[in-house]
């Protein structure tokens, strides 16, 4: 939705006696920023959780929702989420895995608009703004995508070649392309409210790419939006899923299975994991 009051509306007069007009115009020429709710799964991310809060929070975002749900920490992680409570909600208690908590988060939320990013991740500064506006200003906005870095456990970036060739496979938003090529970074992919709602939530039996499941559903429905800016940073490091190579590419075609369309998309997407895995190990 839309508010619109131009300075035509006032006389000359009343803009001379009524304080601060220009700064009530340009707020009301503005888009209200939709409600965001982000969600962050985490479980024993001590080392790596504050930054991502920090990373939500500080993004000044008018009109956020943070929600986080722990699946029962022992490294401090819960020491961490109460020094920040008052500016989130939380729960610690155990899970089924990643997706369960996923799943959990998202129907505790009220935003108008859905995220989620784990608890090593981190936004861009200035991306929810940057987000808010787009769902705002475009009403046939459901899934968007957007640009997103690499980086290792000191915030340096990384794999700067792989951040291009995603990036360079964003640019068709094909739904055919995304059945042999995972090309969007799920830390900076936002849906409106509908989309789980008609949808439906992670699949649970899923570990490594419930994400990628999950926009192959989407994408039946809904059309690919795709923003240049840089939203997030993935991060990658010892303890992170995105080491288990063989393991998500298992988990990954037989996913792409389900959606193809021919078993020639099948073998290009397993070719492609192929290419990947080696280009993965190369970098090891």
């Amino acid at each position: 939705m839309e508010v619109i009051f131009r300075s035509a509306f006032l006389s000359r007069a009343e803009r001379k006696i009524t304080p601060g007009w220009k700064k009530l115009i340009r707020r009301m020429n503005s888009p209200i920023l939709p409600r965001i709710s982000v969600i962050t799964p985490t479980y024993n991310q001590g080392h790596f959780i504050e930054n991502t809060i920090h990373s939500v929070l500080d993004q000044g975002y008018p009109n956020l929702e943070y929600i986080i749900l722990d699946g029962g920490s022992t490294d401090g992680t819960v020491d961490i989420l109460k020094k920040y409570e008052r500016h989130l909600i939380w729960k610690s208690e155990k899970d089924r895995g990643q997706s369960d908590a996923l799943n959990k988060g998202f129907r505790m939320a009220t935003g108008e608009i859905l995220a989620f990013i784990n608890s090593d991740d981190i936004y861009e500064p200035g991306a929810l703004r940057k987000v808010g506006l787009l769902f705002a200003c475009n009403p046939k906005i459901s899934w968007l995508t957007g640009r997103c870095r690499i980086i290792n456990t000191q915030g340096r970036e990384i794999r700067k070649l792989i951040t291009y060739y995603k990036n360079f496979w964003l640019l068709f938003k094909s739904y055919t392309l995304l059945l042999v090529i995972d090309y969007i970074s799920q830390p900076a992919t936002f849906w409106r409210r509908r989309v789980i709602e008609q949808i439906g939530l992670f699949n649970e039996d899923l570990h490594l790419t419930m994400d990628y499941e999950f926009s192959l559903r989407v994408g039946t429905k809904y059309k690919l939006w795709v923003t240049n800016q840089t939203l997030a940073s993935f991060r990658i490091h010892s303890a992170s899923k995105s080491t288990y190579i063989v393991e998500h590419f298992d988990e990954d075609l037989a996913v792409a299975r389900r959606y193809a369309r021919s078993n020639f998309q099948v073998y290009l997407h397993r070719l492609h994991n192929k290419l990947i895995t080696l280009s993965y190990l190369q970098m090891q």
